[in-house]
């Protein structure tokens, strides 16, 4: 026998079924959508549009290279998911009624800014580069679950480079110099004539290029385990006119050691704790490398102080991370700690214990993203 509770208590239920199934619905069409973005970046076709103006179907394909049926079929997705303007001619407005041939597609000024100045603020274009490499490896991940074995960093392909590279590279660029006004002794340290720094998971060196940038006299050491990172790092460096004062090296910074040098007025660690296999080992060796009086500072997830569910954007997204990319790459290696993308303060803490800190805080830097620690002694 139903009663009146038994509908009304049925239509929460409802509600949060409709809800999530139709945030699924609308993820799919993001992450297609995210997807071609990546396809008009790995093809130069953003920029293509950019250099040359409005094109027609028949003049990306053959400016790209590309198959005129493919160059339509992108044009159109890209002008129909908003990317791309359909510039009128004629009495159309927005090339109504036209036939494809002639509809000449273009791409605005602000989101050229987006997709392609990697050095803007609002750039975001590496979010796609995210979907390439998800794409690379996705099918191996159901089994790296099945045997708790780990995916090594290089297999993820240079998506993955250009994604986390081309993600923080605003902020580095645009943010660095900044970071360290809340920290004037540090700042004044840096600044001295003679510094030296260690940039530890450098990747393709933009963190250590523009610690380079925002102090003229500083030397920038800057190590990463990924050779194919320091290739390019190296080269941005070149290309930036800092390759006098930064250099770079293949290394794991776990196994660094006071015979590799030493005397370095700070470490940094950005974005890259929560990736390595041996945090302790890694933060005792850049301990040990320090000058008196030096720090390491460590920038990592801006994550929640503790577990939470459901969670906020932030947590959101650097699970959305983990599960597939940060704790795969940190499990290659045996043994591991297995942070995983969301590395909590209190584990940060911990870990600069073991590794014989005597003193940590946490520096009064604004970001949306990160939390930076000052580790000392």
């Amino acid at each position: 026998m139903s009663t009146d509770a038994e509908p009304a208590a049925a239509e929460p239920e409802a509600g949060r079924r409709d809800a999530l199934a139709d945030r699924l619905f609308q993820s799919m069409i993001a992450s297609a959508e995210l997807a071609s973005v990546w396809l008009g970046l790995r093809l130069n076709l953003y920029e293509l549009l950019r250099e040359r103006g409005p094109a027609t179907v028949a003049e990306l394909a053959k400016g790209a290279g590309i198959d005129t049926r493919y160059a339509r079929e992108w044009l159109e997705q890209q002008a129909v998911a908003g990317f791309l303007d359909v510039e009128p001619t004629g009495n159309h407005e927005q090339g109504a009624g036209e036939e494809w041939e002639t509809r000449r597609y273009r791409l605005p000024d602000p989101h050229a800014e987006v997709l392609l100045d990697a050095d803007h603020p609002a750039h975001a274009g590496a979010a796609a580069y995210w979907a390439g490499s998800m794409a690379e490896v996705l099918q191996r991940i159901p089994g790296l679950y099945r045997t708790g074995a780990g995916l090594p960093y290089p297999e993820y392909g240079a998506d993955v480079r250009l994604a986390i590279a081309n993600f923080n590279r605003p902020m580095f660029v645009n943010d660095l110099a900044g970071w360290f006004t809340a920290t004037p002794e540090l700042q004044a340290r840096l600044a001295a004539e003679g510094a030296r720094v260690l940039d530890a998971g450098c990747g393709i060196g933009w963190s250590s290029i523009s610690l380079a940038r925002a102090f003229p006299s500083l030397r920038v050491d800057g190590i990463d385990s990924d050779e194919a990172s320091i290739a390019e790092a190296r080269a941005n460096a070149a290309e930036a006119g800092v390759a006098d004062r930064v250099r770079f090296e293949v290394a794991d910074a776990a196994e660094l050691g006071a015979a590799g040098g030493g005397g370095y007025d700070a470490a940094f660690v950005f974005e890259a704790l929560h990736d390595m296999a041996r945090p302790v080992e890694a933060l005792q060796a850049l301990r040990s490398l320090l000058a008196g009086g030096g720090v390491v500072v460590v920038a990592d997830e801006k994550v929640a102080e503790t577990f939470t569910a459901p969670g906020d954007e932030i947590e959101r997204l650097n699970f959305g991370f983990s599960w597939w990319h940060c704790l795969p790459a940190s499990r290659a290696e045996t043994p591991s700690a297995a942070a995983g993308t969301a590395l909590r303060p209190a584990t940060v803490r911990r870990w600069a214990e073991q590794a014989g800190f005597a003193g940590q805080r946490e520096l009064p830097v604004e970001h949306l993203f990160w939390r930076f620690y000052e580790l000392r002694g």
